[in-house]
């Protein structure tokens, strides 16, 4: 079966997938360390949020194969999925079962990143929600933020590094160099159209990423008393 060569994942995407990376190794790191590190903590937390509000205005108006309604698929097609009779065009960007970890990832990084800025460790730091809160609100969430939060986040990354393993090893797909080059091979025969990835669309994300930095700016400057 001949491939061919086919744009997936643009450039917004890309970026967003290495920083969104970087920026849980950022807060992990930093978390750990304490001391002067939770400045760097706190600053790469109102990173992670803006990334994850680009992500939810990506996943609406950006590229074909970053928006939700084009991985977003029902219990019947992560099955089939699973028994390896999907058809062709789901193994296309993300399959019908990794789109649903992309949801679950997303969900427990946003409420992380919440609970991150109502926690007070009532020593040195305390999130910049803390004041707009309830008591009982700002323990709940630094317990869960240090505890079951930071837990899951960890599970999560893990499952995601043995998911890259096992494609890599037993199902011998390569799932990580699309994301560096954003291209995927893909059947000749398969009748998909590449994504679209011109100066254009960047210039797009650059203003969807500026709205969603005010958006986190002007939450801080809001609950900064």
């Amino acid at each position: 079966m001949t491939k061919r060569s086919l744009r997936v994942w643009d450039l917004p995407t890309r970026l967003f997938h290495w920083t969104l990376a970087l920026c849980v190794l950022g807060l992990f790191v930093t978390g750990k360390v304490g001391g002067n590190a939770m400045v760097w903590h706190l600053r790469l937390g109102l990173l992670m949020l803006t990334l994850l509000g680009f992500r939810l205005l990506w996943g609406v108006v950006g590229a074909r194969w970053s928006r939700f309604a084009q991985f977003t698929r029902g219990p019947l097609a992560v099955w089939n999925y699973l028994r390896g009779s999907s058809p062709p065009e789901h193994q296309v960007g993300h399959s019908p079962l990794a789109g649903w970890a992309v949801w679950l990832m997303f969900i427990v990084l946003t409420v992380q990143t919440a609970s991150g800025l109502m926690s007070d460790d009532e020593i040195a730091f305390f999130g910049p929600l803390v004041t707009q809160v309830s008591g009982d609100t700002v323990s709940l969430a630094t317990w869960w933020h240090t505890e079951w939060g930071q837990l899951l986040v960890l599970g999560i990354v893990v499952a995601h590094l043995l998911a890259i393993a096992y494609y890599a090893w037993v199902r011998r797909q390569a799932i990580v160099r699309p994301m560096f080059g954003g291209d995927q091979l893909v059947p000749d025969e398969l009748p998909v159209e590449p994504s679209r990835d011109d100066m254009g669309l960047r210039v797009w994300a650059i203003a969807v990423f500026a709205l969603c930095a005010t958006g986190t700016w002007g939450l801080v400057s809001w609950a900064t008393p």
